[in-house]
């Protein structure tokens, strides 16, 4: 529908002819703007005449009736066709279906006019979004957020329609006074298919003074609008340093955040070193509790051991205290009686030596000489049974008293005179009782030990050493050789 609204007489139709003439856009812009007053004299003459009423409106109301006819031909102005089986279709529901995907809280209406019965062609599910969109107060919200969308409605309509140019802008601005009425309708029992929208221009054409005045007040709606145009861009100015502000602050924070990430991987790979650490530590701390456990078990064993080692020192003490208690009057006696034979010795050496003198024949003093009692000869015979009958555990001075009247005894005892058949006696009692480790001629003379151990016969040197046995408690004597071993034996034992 094409609407030529000129107000100035021929003349003005003249020229406006001449301007087609010349620039093919021309029509569709005079077409936008007798659409833009109309819709601006329908809402102007709806917001009074509902003011004036004081009521809810219905679909019944002429007013009202008149702005969606005029809200119709502003949809569908430069609106595209669209080829189909029954032929060309041009309808403004296609746009208005886009408003649920710009505004969600339009979903509501959208499945509202769809679930309608009775609405079976796209214009009366149109009208019908048109009314509900009104009752929201939300027409004006809608139509604004679709103009806004000039990439998705150059699909349905052609670059010079009223929706792509300032005009659709400037009425989406003009509908914001709709919602200081209220409105109320039953859609279900009216026909929105078959409705035929035409303006009746009776209610807004005047004569005289009165179309004067109302171009007065159009031409001051017009300013207003204009001014509210102007807060509008100050706003959207505000509005786009608003959002450039709260774009930096958005890139500080994501620059934080990648900070806080890079942290909490640093963080997270110490955690993991010092958890691997204390798995070390824990280990290390395992093994030198378990080596403290073995030094523990060992010191309790050598306490033990140290223990039986003072007792059986305190037992030795006491043994050897009780042996110096037992053989001290022992000691004395023997003392004495090695003085007696050492005097007597020395007696009989000098009546030999007088004799010797007094009978020059060497046969009669060898028969002599035994005859004697106490000959040199006899004595350490009879001192070594004296000390056998008393006990094995001599001390040294009287061994060293008996070791030298030994020697005197053999001194006094080589002599020519002797036969050859005396010597070798001699020597065969000498091998029979000679000791069996130093292997000294004379140790024959000196008194012999059995070793406890080995049962072998040595002389008091080479048997001095007492010890312990496997077989006794109490120390025995042993030879020197078995002495050494047994204490490499102990000594190589755990316990």
């Amino acid at each position: 529908m094409m609407l030529m609204m000129n107000y100035a007489g021929t003349g003005a139709g003249n020229t406006a002819t001449e301007k087609v003439q010349k620039n093919p856009n021309y029509l569709m812009a005079n077409e936008r703007m007798n659409l833009m007053n109309m819709a601006k004299l329908s809402i102007k003459g709806l917001i009074e005449s509902a003011l004036n009423l004081g009521r809810t409106l219905d679909s019944d109301y002429a007013p009202l009736q008149q702005f969606f006819v005029v809200m119709e031909h502003c949809l569908k102005h430069g609106l595209k066709a669209k080829k189909t089986f029954l032929g060309q279709n041009k309808s403004f529901w296609g746009p208005l279906e886009l408003v649920e995907k710009l505004v969600p809280e339009a979903a509501e209406i959208t499945a509202s006019v769809k679930d309608l019965p009775g609405l079976r062609t796209p214009v009366g599910r149109g009208r019908a979004w048109l009314r509900l969109a009104l009752m929201q107060k939300k027409l004006s919200e809608y139509m604004k957020a679709l103009i806004n969308r000039k990439d998705l409605l150059s699909e349905f309509y052609e670059p010079n329609a009223l929706m792509m140019e300032e005009e659709g802008a400037i009425i989406s601005g003009l509908l914001v006074g709709l919602n200081v009425i209220d409105a109320n309708f039953c859609m279900k029992g009216e026909d929105l298919d078959s409705q035929v929208g035409v303006i009746d221009f009776s209610m807004y054409l005047k004569e005289g003074p009165i179309a004067k005045s109302s171009e007065e007040d159009v031409e001051k709606e017009l300013e207003v609008q204009i001014g509210m145009k102007q807060e509008m861009e100050m706003a959207m100015k505000m509005l786009d340093r608003d959002v450039c502000e709260k774009q930096e602050a958005l890139v500080a924070l994501r620059q934080q955040l990648d900070d806080l990430r890079a942290l909490k991987h640093e963080l997270s790979f110490k955690l993991q070193s010092s958890d691997l650490a204390l798995k070390q530590k824990n280990e290390l701390n395992s093994r030198l509790e378990e080596k403290t456990n073995q030094m523990a078990a060992t010191i309790k064993q050598l306490e033990h051991r140290l223990r039986g080692a003072v007792r059986d020192r305190l037992d030795a003490e006491e043994a050897n205290r009780l042996f110096k208690q037992d053989f001290g009057d022992k000691i004395e006696s023997l003392q004495m009686e090695v003085d007696r034979l050492r005097k007597q010795c020395l007696h009989y050496e000098k009546e030999q030596k007088k004799e010797a003198k007094r009978r020059p024949s060497g046969n009669q003093i060898v028969k002599e000489v035994p005859e004697n009692k106490y000959s040199p000869l006899r004595i350490p015979h009879l001192l070594q049974k004296n000390m056998s009958a008393q006990n094995k555990g001599v001390p040294e001075n009287v061994k060293q008293a008996v070791n030298e009247m030994n020697s005197t005894a053999h001194n006094s005892t080589t002599s020519p005179s002797i036969s050859p058949e005396r010597e070798g006696q001699d020597g065969e009692r000498r091998i029979l009782q000679m000791c069996q480790l130093c292997r000294e001629e004379s140790s024959i003379l000196l008194t012999k030990n059995e070793c406890k151990n080995c049962g072998g016969i040595f002389c008091s040197t080479c048997s001095s050493n007492e010890i312990p046995l496997p077989s006794s408690i109490h120390p025995e004597r042993v030879c020197n050789l078995c002495y050494q071993r047994l204490i490499q034996q102990y000594c190589s034992s755990p316990s």
